[in-house]
């Protein structure tokens, strides 16, 4: 039996489609505002104008970006078999943006004195990918 193996008989991981062209304009320096806008389906897009809101102090803005990519992901999620629970696991980096979109949310959420909805976040973040948990802080 193989490590990763759910023994619990849960459901499998979900892996989202990749999605390249995004993840690479980031990569080489776009902006996240023109990517979001070419590729509006893109988490991640939005996962990086949620993150640079935050650090230039800009807590609701970042928690609306981060609310549109957590949104986007779910979409996609749900497109690829996901039935509202289980692994998504951060290792297979196309999930990667959901998992950071979901993370800024509970951030911005926490920020703003929005406890149930940090809380909810945090532990989906947790459920989904506690390597993404870990990672992300």
């Amino acid at each position: 039996m193989g490590i990763h193996e759910n023994l619990l008989g849960g459901p499998p991981p979900t892996h989202l489609p990749d999605d390249p062209e995004p993840r690479e304009l980031l990569a080489s320096g776009a902006s996240p505002a023109e990517v979001a806008a070419k590729y509006p389906t893109s988490s991640l897009a939005w996962a990086r104008l949620a993150d640079d809101a935050f650090e230039r102090g800009s807590v609701v803005e970042s928690y609306a970006y981060a609310r549109t990519g957590y949104h986007r992901g779910l979409d996609s999620l749900r497109r690829s078999g996901w039935k509202g629970h289980g692994p998504v696991p951060w290792e297979h980096e196309p999930n990667r943006g959901f998992l950071r979109a979901l993370h800024a949310l509970a951030r911005a959420a926490g920020a703003i004195g929005e406890q149930a909805e940090y809380e909810r976040c945090s532990t989906f973040l947790r459920d989904s990918s506690q390597t993404a948990a870990d990672t992300l802080g």
